[in-house]
């Protein structure tokens, strides 16, 4: 997982892999700055310093999940070259993700609600029009098919990873045991069944 770049790069990433296993722990609401702190054994200002307050360290973990999933969706992308190999590619890189950083997954889940609706909606709006322009540009050159035609842009999200989301979701929680990845294949057919109207 690809943490935060800057200076100061050793405590940044000590704030926020104690904040991520805190969050998770805890919860987004139930954790304290305070909590944090004696986590990482730094000071408050130190956290104040670089994430501002308890909502910018939650989007600054958000944002930082957010472009490792985008980062290796890309990669994954790459590689396809026809509308069933995109729809699987983005299913496969989605499950790899979270099969690979549950903690990340998990973290994800339960503050997007927060970081949607609070202080840093307006960055995420921008940052989901930035990251989801590269699938954009690949269904022009790629998903032109007839499959993809025939149906709404803004619903293709949802058909292609709806349920893998609902499996991962559901594995994070410990509602299942088996892992998404092994499940990927099935996943990624059911996506494209789901497009093509097989």
């Amino acid at each position: 997982m690809r943490r935060y770049p800057g200076r100061r790069a050793e405590l940044k990433r000590s704030i926020l892999g104690k904040a991520l296993a805190c969050f998770n722990e805890q919860g987004i609401e139930a954790t304290t700055i305070e909590t944090i702190r004696l986590a990482c054994d730094t000071s408050v200002g130190a956290i104040y310093h670089h994430f501002g307050n308890k909502e910018g360290l939650v989007a600054a973990l958000f944002f930082a999940a957010l472009d490792d999933q985008a980062e290796q969706r890309q990669q994954y992308l790459t590689e396809a070259k026809t509308a069933q190999q995109g729809v699987h590619a983005l299913v496969h890189s989605y499950v790899d993700w979270v099969s690979r950083q549950p903690d990340w997954a998990r973290f994800q889940f339960q503050a997007r609600f927060a970081v949607a609706t609070g202080p840093f909606r307006n960055e995420l709006a921008s940052r989901n029009k930035a990251r989801n322009r590269q699938l954009l540009e690949w269904l022009a050159q790629y998903g032109q098919g007839e499959e993809m035609r025939r149906l709404p842009t803004e619903l293709l999200p949802s058909l292609i990873v709806g349920q893998a989301e609902s499996y991962c979701r559901a594995w994070l929680s410990g509602r299942v045991k088996g892992e998404p990845a092994g499940y990927r294949a099935l996943l990624a057919e059911a996506a494209w069944r789901s497009i093509a109207g097989e």
